[in-house]
């Protein structure tokens, strides 16, 4: 059985009950790797989490992760121990020259979730180069990330593997299941919310999220649909509720609309699903080099619409017109594209269920985490050989 260790960043636990999408992404798709892989998760240390435990059968092994050095140090002595077949280090590329030296025997995959950690300030250009030539392979998340990689680092393309993410399904029920009818109704009973239009954004609460000009377009969508309501869910970092600057900017610029706008700062993962029960439109108005974006995924398997921007990888996962609308990302079309997209939704239900099925199909098809492990195990056999 091939044996596999899989380093996580050590900023969070695994399982985190608050964060990042790093660690979430491990958690779910080693285990989804039994029986084919005795694997082994490195992680951080948590609040009632033990040194050592288990996760669904998969052993987690953890180290305080305050000290970046000693974190590292210690997972590469544990390492020592049973020298893995594969060492895959999540989306920390200078971390692979070093286990690379230490650890000549193994396979030495790099996982990158984005573009972050292969840009300045966190490497230089030189540092880059070195780094993604030492690994053995490179695992990224979209066809994007792979672009991304070749045009900076054309001497690693030939070992670069597209793997897709997923969503836990059965978290996410469609709004033409019962219990997704139930929940709908039920929650905005709760909240009070009655039958309004509601456009709902999750995610984190920074500028290159484009959450600015969702706000910008709030006015035009108002004019059409003046009952409708917009949802913010989300902080600036994982698991806080502290308001940065930018924060501050989007409460002032929904200040004169307060009776359309409604902030939720910060809910866990487990809490999520609640959220896109609730409403009629999920909108991810990305500016920056988006890899992924899960919540497109969360969104369409909750049966929602999805009007996202072409940026990074998005145009991977929504289809335009088909499971919802991309709009152009360039600052001077967003806000009226993104209100013209959001109106004619809110105002064709039958528009909306139809893309919200076509788009938990599309979920069922290809974008499970069940879909993730399969390609992962296949992605060995291939490069084992």
């Amino acid at each position: 059985m091939l044996k596999a260790a899989f380093i996580t960043p050590g900023a969070y636990p695994v399982p985190s009950p608050t964060g990042g999408s790093v660690e979430r992404v491990v958690e779910k798709v080693v285990p989804a790797l039994l029986p084919h892989v005795d694997a082994t998760i490195y992680g951080r240390i948590g609040s009632r989490l033990p040194a050592r435990g288990s996760l669904n059968g998969v052993s987690v092994i953890r180290f305080p992760g305050a000290n970046k050095a000693n974190y590292f140090k210690r997972v590469c002595d544990r390492l020592a121990r049973s020298v893995p077949d594969v060492i895959q280090i999540e989306n920390r590329p200078l971390w692979v020259p070093r286990i690379k030296s230490r650890f000549p025997r193994s396979r030495i995959w790099l996982n990158l979730h984005s573009t972050t950690f292969i840009t300045t300030p966190y490497i230089s250009a030189r540092q880059r180069t070195r780094c993604l030539k030492a690994a053995d392979y490179i695992q990224v998340n979209s066809e994007f990330l792979r672009s991304y990689v070749r045009k900076y680092v054309p001497q690693a393309a030939e070992k670069i593997r597209v793997n897709h993410l997923g969503v836990d399904i059965a978290r996410f029920h469609g709004r033409s299941s019962p219990e997704g009818a139930s929940m709908h109704d039920q929650l905005r009973a709760r909240h009070g919310w009655g039958n309004r239009p509601i456009i709902l954004y999750a995610g984190r609460l920074v500028p290159q999220k484009g959450v600015h000009h969702l706000l910008a377009a709030l006015p035009l969508i108002l004019a059409a649909v003046p009952e409708a309501l917009l949802v913010i869910v989300g902080s600036a970092q994982y698991g806080s509720h502290r308001r940065t600057g930018y924060v501050q900017r989007l409460h002032r610029m929904a200040a004169r609309r307060n009776a359309s706008v409604f902030f939720q700062p910060y809910v866990s993962h487990h809490e999520i699903p609640n959220w896109f029960a609730m409403a009629d439109v999920a909108v991810v108005p990305s500016v920056g080099r988006e890899a992924f974006g899960l919540v497109n995924l969360e969104a369409m398997a909750s049966e929602l619409p999805v009007v996202a921007t072409r940026a990074g990888g998005l145009k991977e996962i929504v289809v335009d017109g088909w499971t919802g609308f991309l709009v152009a990302p360039e600052a001077q079309k967003l806000s009226a594209e993104l209100a013209d997209r959001i109106v004619y939704l809110l105002a064709n239900e039958g528009v909306r269920r139809e893309m919200g099925r076509r788009g938990r199909e599309r979920v069922l098809s290809d974008f499970q985490w069940r879909h993730t492990a399969e390609r992962w195990v296949g992605f060995q056999r291939e490069t084992g050989r």
